[in-house]
Protein backbone atom coordinates (compact mmCIF):
# COMPACT_ATOMS: atom_id res chain seq x y z
CA UNK A 1 0.00 0.00 0.00
CA UNK A 2 1.61 3.01 -1.05
CA UNK A 3 1.34 6.22 0.11
CA UNK A 4 1.45 9.32 -1.89
CA UNK A 5 1.59 12.47 -0.64
CA UNK A 6 3.34 14.72 -2.97
CA UNK A 7 2.13 18.78 -3.06
CA UNK A 8 1.47 17.88 0.76
CA UNK A 9 2.56 20.23 3.78
CA UNK A 10 2.86 18.55 7.41
CA UNK A 11 3.38 20.88 10.56
CA UNK A 12 4.63 18.36 13.29
CA UNK A 13 4.48 19.76 17.05
CA UNK A 14 6.85 17.62 19.06
CA UNK A 15 8.69 16.59 16.09
CA UNK A 16 12.34 16.08 17.26
CA UNK A 17 12.32 12.70 18.30
CA UNK A 18 10.06 9.75 19.01
CA UNK A 19 6.74 9.41 17.15
CA UNK A 20 6.95 12.95 16.01
CA UNK A 21 10.31 12.48 13.79
CA UNK A 22 9.11 8.89 12.89
CA UNK A 23 5.87 10.56 10.98
CA UNK A 24 7.87 13.40 9.47
CA UNK A 25 10.31 10.82 8.05
CA UNK A 26 7.34 8.87 6.59
CA UNK A 27 5.77 11.72 5.27
CA UNK A 28 8.85 12.90 3.90
CA UNK A 29 9.73 9.43 2.04
CA UNK A 30 5.44 9.87 0.79
CA UNK A 31 6.85 13.18 -0.94
CA UNK A 32 5.14 15.72 1.35
CA UNK A 33 7.11 18.77 2.49
CA UNK A 34 6.90 18.62 6.52
CA UNK A 35 8.13 21.56 9.71
CA UNK A 36 8.30 20.03 12.38
CA UNK A 37 8.60 22.39 15.71
CA UNK A 38 9.71 21.58 19.25
CA UNK A 39 12.06 22.98 22.15
CA UNK A 40 15.24 20.56 21.13
CA UNK A 41 17.12 22.34 18.64
CA UNK A 42 19.81 19.95 18.50
CA UNK A 43 17.52 16.92 17.60
CA UNK A 44 15.12 19.30 14.95
CA UNK A 45 18.79 20.34 13.17
CA UNK A 46 20.28 17.01 12.70
CA UNK A 47 16.29 16.01 11.63
CA UNK A 48 16.62 18.70 9.05
CA UNK A 49 19.70 17.81 7.79
CA UNK A 50 19.12 14.34 7.46
CA UNK A 51 16.06 14.68 5.51
CA UNK A 52 16.95 17.72 3.42
CA UNK A 53 19.99 16.03 1.63
CA UNK A 54 18.28 15.88 -1.47
CA UNK A 55 16.79 19.27 -1.91
CA UNK A 56 14.42 21.04 1.18
CA UNK A 57 11.99 18.94 2.06
CA UNK A 58 11.68 19.53 5.92
CA UNK A 59 12.22 22.68 7.91
CA UNK A 60 13.01 22.85 12.15
CA UNK A 61 11.40 25.83 13.74
CA UNK A 62 12.61 25.57 17.65
CA UNK A 63 9.22 26.84 19.07
CA UNK A 64 7.69 26.07 22.84
CA UNK A 65 3.97 24.64 21.71
CA UNK A 66 2.61 26.44 24.97
CA UNK A 67 2.75 29.79 23.46
CA UNK A 68 -0.03 30.15 21.11
CA UNK A 69 1.56 33.00 18.93
CA UNK A 70 4.54 31.10 18.51
CA UNK A 71 2.46 28.46 17.01
CA UNK A 72 0.83 30.88 14.85
CA UNK A 73 4.18 32.20 13.35
CA UNK A 74 5.43 28.45 12.87
CA UNK A 75 2.17 27.92 10.78
CA UNK A 76 2.71 31.10 9.01
CA UNK A 77 6.02 30.01 8.31
CA UNK A 78 5.01 26.94 6.94
CA UNK A 79 3.01 28.73 4.34
CA UNK A 80 5.46 30.92 3.78
CA UNK A 81 8.24 28.00 2.73
CA UNK A 82 5.88 25.43 1.11
CA UNK A 83 3.16 27.42 0.13
CA UNK A 84 0.40 25.82 1.86
CA UNK A 85 -0.69 23.57 4.79
CA UNK A 86 -2.74 20.56 4.91
CA UNK A 87 -1.96 18.50 7.30
CA UNK A 88 -1.63 19.54 11.30
CA UNK A 89 -0.30 17.05 13.87
CA UNK A 90 -0.41 18.01 17.30
CA UNK A 91 2.00 15.11 19.14
CA UNK A 92 3.74 17.44 21.95
CA UNK A 93 3.18 15.95 25.13
CA UNK A 94 4.50 14.42 28.43
CA UNK A 95 3.40 12.31 31.38
CA UNK A 96 3.48 13.20 35.26
CA UNK A 97 3.14 10.53 37.61
CA UNK A 98 1.03 11.43 41.28
CA UNK A 99 -2.15 11.03 42.78
CA UNK A 100 -4.38 14.11 43.10
CA UNK A 101 -3.76 15.07 46.69
CA UNK A 102 0.43 14.91 45.80
CA UNK A 103 0.32 17.01 42.75
CA UNK A 104 1.12 20.55 42.81
CA UNK A 105 -1.12 22.73 41.16
CA UNK A 106 1.12 24.20 39.02
CA UNK A 107 2.48 21.02 37.79
CA UNK A 108 -1.30 19.95 36.98
CA UNK A 109 -1.49 22.87 34.94
CA UNK A 110 1.33 22.43 33.39
CA UNK A 111 0.23 19.16 32.20
CA UNK A 112 -2.76 20.54 31.02
CA UNK A 113 -1.46 23.39 29.16
CA UNK A 114 0.87 20.94 27.44
CA UNK A 115 -1.52 17.74 26.60
CA UNK A 116 -4.46 19.91 25.43
CA UNK A 117 -4.26 23.42 25.41
CA UNK A 118 -1.08 23.15 23.14
CA UNK A 119 -3.51 20.74 21.30
CA UNK A 120 -6.05 24.11 21.05
CA UNK A 121 -3.07 26.33 19.96
CA UNK A 122 -2.26 24.29 17.12
CA UNK A 123 -5.55 23.73 15.98
CA UNK A 124 -6.66 27.31 16.01
CA UNK A 125 -3.49 28.57 13.90
CA UNK A 126 -3.63 25.68 11.29
CA UNK A 127 -7.49 25.74 10.59
CA UNK A 128 -7.50 28.87 8.58
CA UNK A 129 -4.22 27.85 6.26
CA UNK A 130 -5.85 24.56 5.76
CA UNK A 131 -9.02 25.57 5.03
CA UNK A 132 -7.72 28.08 2.36
CA UNK A 133 -5.54 25.29 0.84
CA UNK A 134 -9.26 23.73 0.39
CA UNK A 135 -8.93 21.31 3.18
CA UNK A 136 -6.94 18.73 4.83
CA UNK A 137 -6.57 16.72 8.32
CA UNK A 138 -5.78 17.05 11.78
CA UNK A 139 -4.15 14.32 13.76
CA UNK A 140 -3.76 14.48 17.59
CA UNK A 141 -1.74 12.20 19.73
CA UNK A 142 -3.79 11.59 22.04
CA UNK A 143 -3.23 7.95 24.43
CA UNK A 144 -4.53 4.71 25.35
CA UNK A 145 -4.35 6.99 28.72
CA UNK A 146 -6.99 9.08 27.47
CA UNK A 147 -9.83 5.94 26.83
CA UNK A 148 -8.87 4.10 30.40
CA UNK A 149 -7.73 5.32 33.78
CA UNK A 150 -4.31 4.41 34.98
CA UNK A 151 -3.21 4.51 38.66
CA UNK A 152 -1.03 7.82 39.26
CA UNK A 153 -1.46 9.25 35.72
CA UNK A 154 -4.41 11.27 36.50
CA UNK A 155 -3.31 14.76 35.01
CA UNK A 156 -2.55 13.12 32.36
CA UNK A 157 -5.39 11.07 31.94
CA UNK A 158 -7.76 13.62 32.13
CA UNK A 159 -5.61 16.01 29.52
CA UNK A 160 -5.35 12.80 26.99
CA UNK A 161 -9.43 12.51 27.12
CA UNK A 162 -9.78 16.24 26.64
CA UNK A 163 -7.83 15.64 23.52
CA UNK A 164 -10.36 13.00 22.24
CA UNK A 165 -13.78 14.73 22.51
CA UNK A 166 -12.06 17.88 21.80
CA UNK A 167 -10.71 15.92 18.43
CA UNK A 168 -14.33 14.75 17.99
CA UNK A 169 -15.70 18.31 18.24
CA UNK A 170 -13.16 19.27 15.61
CA UNK A 171 -14.52 16.46 13.16
CA UNK A 172 -18.03 18.05 13.68
CA UNK A 173 -17.33 21.72 13.43
CA UNK A 174 -14.75 21.38 10.68
CA UNK A 175 -16.28 18.66 7.91
CA UNK A 176 -17.60 21.31 6.21
CA UNK A 177 -14.62 22.92 5.30
CA UNK A 178 -13.46 19.60 3.73
CA UNK A 179 -10.87 18.94 7.19
CA UNK A 180 -10.88 15.40 8.95
CA UNK A 181 -9.56 15.12 12.82
CA UNK A 182 -8.65 12.46 14.31
CA UNK A 183 -7.07 11.34 17.09
CA UNK A 184 -4.32 8.78 17.88
CA UNK A 185 -4.32 6.45 20.63
CA UNK A 186 -0.77 4.99 21.80
CA UNK A 187 0.10 2.44 24.09
CA UNK A 188 3.28 1.42 25.50
CA UNK A 189 5.49 2.78 22.46
CA UNK A 190 9.57 2.93 22.58
CA UNK A 191 10.72 6.57 22.42
CA UNK A 192 12.91 8.92 24.27
CA UNK A 193 10.30 9.46 26.70
CA UNK A 194 9.76 6.11 27.66
CA UNK A 195 12.98 4.50 28.31
CA UNK A 196 13.35 5.06 31.99
CA UNK A 197 10.06 2.85 32.31
CA UNK A 198 11.52 0.10 29.68
CA UNK A 199 15.24 0.38 31.71
CA UNK A 200 13.45 -0.96 34.61
CA UNK A 201 13.27 -5.01 34.29
CA UNK A 202 10.30 -5.30 36.83
CA UNK A 203 7.90 -2.44 35.18
CA UNK A 204 9.12 -3.83 31.66
CA UNK A 205 7.99 -7.07 32.60
CA UNK A 206 4.71 -5.78 33.91
CA UNK A 207 4.11 -4.38 30.68
CA UNK A 208 4.85 -7.16 28.43
CA UNK A 209 2.45 -9.47 30.42
CA UNK A 210 -0.33 -7.10 30.52
CA UNK A 211 0.15 -6.36 26.37
CA UNK A 212 -1.64 -9.59 24.41
CA UNK A 213 1.60 -8.77 21.63
CA UNK A 214 3.78 -9.32 24.32
CA UNK A 215 5.93 -5.94 23.37
CA UNK A 216 5.97 -2.05 23.16
CA UNK A 217 5.32 -0.48 19.85
CA UNK A 218 7.95 1.65 17.91
CA UNK A 219 7.10 4.83 16.91
CA UNK A 220 7.60 4.23 13.49
CA UNK A 221 4.64 1.75 14.35
CA UNK A 222 2.06 5.10 14.95
CA UNK A 223 3.68 6.79 11.95
CA UNK A 224 2.40 4.37 9.85
CA UNK A 225 -1.51 5.03 11.24
CA UNK A 226 -0.39 8.66 11.54
CA UNK A 227 0.63 8.68 7.36
CA UNK A 228 -2.80 6.26 6.76
CA UNK A 229 -4.70 9.11 7.97
CA UNK A 230 -3.02 12.15 6.51
CA UNK A 231 -3.62 10.09 3.19
CA UNK A 232 -6.70 10.12 0.56
CA UNK A 233 -6.85 6.15 1.82
CA UNK A 234 -8.50 7.84 4.89
CA UNK A 235 -11.09 9.96 3.28
CA UNK A 236 -14.02 9.06 4.67
CA UNK A 237 -12.21 8.96 8.01
CA UNK A 238 -12.82 11.59 10.91
CA UNK A 239 -13.84 12.10 14.49
CA UNK A 240 -12.00 8.55 15.25
CA UNK A 241 -9.90 7.43 18.24
CA UNK A 242 -7.98 4.85 17.06
CA UNK A 243 -5.41 2.55 19.38
CA UNK A 244 -2.13 1.95 18.75
CA UNK A 245 -1.31 -0.48 21.96
CA UNK A 246 -0.88 -3.79 21.02
CA UNK A 247 -4.03 -4.90 22.12
CA UNK A 248 -3.56 -3.42 25.82
CA UNK A 249 -6.72 -1.69 25.98
CA UNK A 250 -9.23 -4.55 24.97
CA UNK A 251 -8.92 -5.82 28.77
CA UNK A 252 -11.34 -5.19 31.18
CA UNK A 253 -9.28 -5.51 34.27
CA UNK A 254 -10.20 -8.82 35.37
CA UNK A 255 -7.85 -11.29 36.34
CA UNK A 256 -6.74 -14.03 33.89
CA UNK A 257 -9.02 -16.56 35.45
CA UNK A 258 -8.26 -19.65 33.50
CA UNK A 259 -4.08 -18.63 33.68
CA UNK A 260 -4.98 -18.54 37.65
CA UNK A 261 -6.77 -22.03 37.47
CA UNK A 262 -4.44 -23.94 35.58
CA UNK A 263 -1.52 -23.44 38.18
CA UNK A 264 -3.85 -24.84 40.86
Amino acid sequence: MNIDLTGQVALITGGTSGIGAATARQLVASGAKVVVVGIDQDRGEALAAEQNTNGNKLMFLPVDVTNASALEDACNKAVEEFGQLNIMMNNAGRGSLGETPDIPVDEWQAMVELNLNAVFYGCRAAIPHIKRAGGGCIINTASLSGTRADHGFSAYNAAKAGVINYTRTLALDHGKDNIRANAICPGLITTPLTEMIQDIDPLADAWNKAIPLGRAGSAEEVANLACFLASPLASYITGAEMLVDGGLGVSNGQPNIAQILSTM
